[in-house]
């Protein structure tokens, strides 16, 4: 233990530990715009320089390490060095930025420009000469680029490469001319990015977002010759409400129902009995495949994100997912056949949103089979994010926060708490496990409901399940390198799986790239996963129905529509194929 003041406060700290950290612990805050713990620890902004007093000189406190030789010295962090330097920095980043703060995605929830407003930084620039002119990069299907608005922390850089383990963005050029970009200065719809926007929830500014389709969804709204029917992933009721003062963690799922049908959605219904039935159609094919001798492991195909890696860096093991569509596309498929027929509804008049933890189901919505209601009637025509969403509730007045609960529409709006929990990672085996037992033993309804063993925020998971007397052996993982770990130990033979769930984003979609951006100074301290994921382990708890088979909706289409889980109709509206990519990676 090393003793030092900070801020003339006597601290006592492990030898090792930051200067950063050591005021954290002291409830005094440093402020930082590039430092990410565990990610992105590169001391570049240069916002979190404290003064060393014995020695007055200026240090960055995210990578000072304390020391012995720190022992009985004195740190501190707001001298007027220490702001003016601070100040200064911000300007600088300013002469090169473009400050059209009004029209900004990030306004009002940007790092920069609170430290701007802290730091009393104000529109007269000290700093004025030659600037830099980007284009901004929108090839890609889910967001775009805008250098003009980017700092150069290489935040986005180190999610890029070192947690989801594609790289396909770097620092290009040098000095003054370098900028975040992919190799060759490609657009990143010709890279191998699978879309997952996970460097959109690290940016700390407007210079990445998703692409905006809330405008499609008003005019959709304002058509009257349209029936426009939204469905809600089970991870956005998770994260909601933090736009609106709510802790992070709180489920509002009510108030989000409510919410929907005042926007003026004919129907509100659940993505939840899509989950339900991936679940049904899933199950069943892990039993076929491991009691007839089929492709293993069975990998799970609900992360367009993760499907997308898989097409572009394993097109081998192609034949190992599940053909299932994920439950926003099924869900559209049955509004756009059962639904529409039920209720007599042209499936060609039906706007079919979807509001999704994930950018990637922008992607996913052109993917090749799927148009289950027929060639050109895409099964999705719009998927928005929750912040997208959150922004649809502020421009219509609603005052979210004092909303009532509401429910759902049915006949596609129940879902149990198997769905619920396919939000978080280990939701969707512990869903499939629920009913894949209750398949194979037959069992009364007190079998198997809670598989732990498989919940947790860590990155890689296993276990071994006895039953009937069969081991079942699952792994379970979240963040696309986490998944390389556990593919490359699976093609080589190290290890063997019956199933395997992967998601595209660490945590699952809780963390998903189109959640509510939370700043660096609660993702380095709070594990924003762990914290969504109890709202939806609570939902699920709260459900009266914890398995898939035991939702009432789903045995009635399958009664009146689908005929019987894997059956010809059933596979010809809810399974898909893959192709494998040749995208630059």
């Amino acid at each position: 233990m090393v003793n030092i003041k900070i801020n003339g406060i006597d601290c006592q700290v492990e030898e090792g530990t930051t200067i950063l950290e050591a005021a954290r612990a002291n409830n005094i805050r440093i402020p930082t715009l590039c430092w990410l713990k565990g990610l992105n620890e590169i001391g570049a902004c240069r916002i979190c320089v404290v003064e060393m007093t014995w020695a007055r000189s200026l240090v960055a406190a995210c990578v000072y390490p304390i020391s012995k030789a720190d022992e009985g010295k004195e740190i501190k962090t707001h001298t007027k060095r220490v702001l003016d330097s601070r100040k200064t920095t911000l300007e600088l980043l300013l002469s090169d930025h473009d400050k059209k703060c009004l029209v900004c995605a990030r306004s009002g929830n940007c790092e920069l420009q609170q430290l701007c407003k802290e730091l009393g930084v104000d529109d007269v620039q000290r700093f004025t000469g030659a600037a830099n002119n980007s284009e901004i990069d929108t090839s890609a299907a889910h967001m775009f680029r805008d250098n003009n608005k980017c700092i150069n922390c290489r935040r986005c850089v180190a999610m890029c490469g070192k947690t989801q383990g594609i790289g396909v963005i770097g620092a290009n050029e040098r000095g003054f001319k370098t900028e975040v970009g992919c190799a060759f200065g490609m657009d990143l719809a010709q890279t191998a990015c699978v879309s997952c926007g996970q460097c959109i929830n690290v940016c700390p500014t407007g210079a990445l977002s998703e692409k905006d389709d809330t405008d499609k969804v008003w005019a959709a709204l304002n058509d009257p010759e349209k029936v426009v029917i939204v469905q809600t992933a089970p991870a956005v009721r998770a994260s909601l409400g933090e736009n609106f003062g709510f802790p992070i963690g709180t489920p509002v799922e009510g108030k989000m129902a409510t919410a929907l049908k005042m926007l003026g959605f004919n129907q509100v219904f659940d993505t939840n009995f899509g989950a339900d039935l991936t679940i049904m159609e899933e199950s069943g094919e892990l039993l076929d495949r491991v009691t007839n001798g089929g492709v293993l492991p069975v990998i799970t195909s609900c992360s367009p994100g993760w499907v997308r890696f898989c097409e572009a860096y394993y097109p081998e093991l192609l034949p190992n997912l599940s053909s299932c569509k994920s439950p926003q596309q099924m869900t559209g498929a049955i509004i756009k056949t059962y639904w529409a027929e039920k209720n007599n509804v042209k499936p060609e008049n039906i706007v079919s949103v979807s509001v999704m933890p994930c950018v990637a189901k922008k992607f996913e919505l052109g993917r090749m089979n799927q148009e289950g209601a027929g060639k050109g009637i895409q099964d999705v025509d719009i998927s928005i994010s929750t912040r997208e969403l959150a922004k649809m509730i502020e421009k219509a007045g609603i005052r979210f926060a004092e909303l009532p609960d509401g429910d759902f529409d049915s006949p596609l709006g129940k879902g149990t708490g198997a769905a619920v929990i396919f939000g978080a990672t280990g939701g969707v085996m512990e869903a499939a496990l629920r009913t894949a037992v209750w398949k194979l033993t037959g069992e009364s309804p007190d079998s198997p409901v809670d598989f732990k063993q498989v919940r947790g925020t860590e990155g890689i998971k296993t276990a071994d399940f006895d039953v009937a007397g069969k081991t079942v052996k699952v792994a379970v993982a979240s963040g696309l390198s986490n998944a390389r770990e556990l593919l490359e130990k699976v093609k080589k033979g190290e290890e063997k799986y019956d199933f395997i769930e992967i998601m595209a984003c660490p945590g699952g979609c809780v963390n998903g790239g189109g959640q509510i951006i939370a700043p660096s100074e609660l993702l380095n301290f709070t594990d924003i996963r762990a914290e969504r994921a109890k709202a939806l382990y609570s939902l699920d708890e709260g459900r009266v129905s914890r398995k898939s088979h035991e939702n009432p909706e789903i045995k009635q289409v399958y009664s009146d529509f689908l005929g019987e889980p894997g059956g010809h109709k059933a596979h010809e509206l809810l399974h898909t194929s893959y192709k494998a990519s040749n995208l630059s990676k």
